[in-house]
């Protein structure tokens, strides 16, 4: 493409992205479409010739934007809601235009030195001590398994170098995490061949927390059995809830039975730059490491996690493999990404962070984690006074979990339980076929209730006054109609 038509080209899909902003609320959330109809719209193999980019662009508008769920509009409020923001997106531009791997610190110094000290600002900013470094890995998923890797390589029994099947000398390792941990705990423990019946998965208490009697009590006992616990994982905004662990309670079970602690706080931690919820990481201090997610809750385009650990060299130690065709003069004084995790080529993500970070400054940042805790507070009001709905969770952070609850007389306790997960399946995807909001679901007490979770940038209290509208005429429409 020469540089003319890549100005203006460049130029047309600017003024379209900030054209796509200006009009997203009057797109419909959910993509209101059917399985297979993208697919069907499609040519079924590649053009053998170029096409036109004007072509293309105008493919964007009749077949892409149809088939899309807009995670950036202001009225998602599924699972956790993220938006990307103006300077994340140049970032990202900018990262695709210097394409560096940045798997050595001589492949892309800029990479690898940047992101040291953007981590640095990050780990200030939520008040953790200088001796957590971060990392920037693609998830959380793989943040939390990379940190469990290192818990293994602690117990000292050469996983590394004789791998774990057909050992005699190796017991059962142990990893606990509550029953309100994340599914990608599971995953990691699979992948790294630990197996499922490795993780043991702790009661939680009447607010969803783990109960951290029960998990010295799980301790005690597998230590007795001859399992050998080895990892701890506890979580600072839950999926279902957003709850806290007892993390303090937790390190010092960590601390007596020598367990390496992982907090997963990929939700909740970045609401620690908030000076008056710094106390939501209340015991991180001890933990050995901990993982937050910036595209969750920072405005940062997906994807983007952080890994923050105390014992580097541990992380080092599992994944460090330098073949002669990657040596170079100054490796020994300098930290290189493909030492410290499975991929050996690494984007450049923390140019992305950097930028959002200097344009919106600590306070900019706080503001508006502060406010997205503000709707929460309160649309969970409107659910407090409301006859007919009630609030079934804690809400520490932006996250509310409510349900319908009208009263039929007479009504029996199983008949009432399965009457109500019903009409608020029936509620939810009622809301979401309208188009102008998008809510999902959890189980909690073995009842379906809903979430309504605020991090979108965009989001207003108009944007939640609407949302509880919507809510409210489905549950007259279905239940009192």
């Amino acid at each position: 493409m020469s540089a003319e038509d890549f100005r203006r080209f460049g130029h047309e899909i600017i003024d379209w992205i900030a054209n796509y902003f200006e009009r997203i609320e009057n797109l419909p959330v959910l993509a209101q479409i059917e399985p297979g109809d993208l697919k069907s719209r499609l040519p079924a193999s590649a053009p053998a010739k170029g096409e036109s980019m004007d072509a293309i662009l105008a493919d964007i508008d009749r077949l892409i934007v149809p088939a899309l769920t807009h995670w950036s509009h202001p009225s998602f409020f599924a699972y956790f809601a993220t938006s990307t923001s103006a300077p994340g997106i140049f970032g990202e531009l900018l990262s695709a235009a210097f394409d560096v791997k940045s798997m050595l610190w001589r492949t892309s110094p800029a990479s690898t030195e940047l992101e040291e000290v953007t981590l640095d600002w990050l780990r200030q900013m939520l008040g953790l001590e200088e001796g957590m470094s971060g990392f920037i890995y693609d998830t959380a998923s793989v943040s939390s398994m990379h940190a469990i890797a290192a818990a293994r390589e602690g117990v000292n029994m050469r996983i590394r170098e004789e791998g774990m099947s057909g050992r005699k000398d190796l017991p059962q390792l142990r990893v606990y995490a509550s029953e309100q941990a994340h599914s990608s705990i599971d995953k990691g423990i699979i992948t790294l061949g630990l197996g499922q019946r490795s993780l043991r998965k702790i009661p939680v208490d009447g607010q969803f927390r783990m109960d951290a009697k029960a998990l010295a009590d799980a301790v005690e006992e597998d230590k007795r059995n001859g399992t050998l616990p080895f990892c701890v994982v506890a979580t600072v905004g839950t999926t279902s809830t957003s709850s806290l662990d007892p993390v303090p309670a937790i390190a010092e079970i960590c601390e007596q039975h020598k367990m390496w602690l992982h907090v997963d706080a990929a939700y909740g931690g970045s609401a620690a730059i908030v000076p008056e919820m710094r106390h939501i990481l209340a015991g991180c201090d001890q933990a050995d490491s901990l993982v937050l997610n910036p595209h969750k809750w920072l405005f940062t385009p997906f994807d983007l996690s952080v890994l923050y650990c105390r014992h580097l060299d541990m992380l080092r130690r599992a994944f460090a493999l330098v073949p002669e065709y990657l040596c170079t003069p100054e490796q020994d004084k300098v930290r290189s990404g493909s030492d410290y995790g499975v991929q050996l080529g690494r984007r450049f993500r923390a140019l992305k962070l950097w930028m959002i970070m200097r344009y919106f400054g600590q306070e900019g940042l706080a503001a508006r984690i502060r406010e997205h805790c503000r709707l929460a507070q309160v649309f969970a009001s409107w659910v407090d006074k409301a006859r007919d709905w009630e609030v079934t969770a804690p809400v520490p952070f932006a996250l509310v979990c409510f349900r319908a609850c009208p009263q039929i007389e007479g009504e029996t306790g199983e008949v009432r339980a399965k009457r109500l997960d019903a009409l608020n399946e029936a509620i939810m995807h009622g809301v979401n076929a309208t188009g102008r909001a998008f809510l999902s679901h959890t189980k909690l007490n073995d009842q379906l209730v809903l979430r309504l979770s605020i991090g979108n940038i965009r989001t207003t209290e108009s944007h939640v006054r609407a949302v509880w509208g919507l809510l409210n005429d489905q549950l007259h429409l279905l239940h009192f109609s």
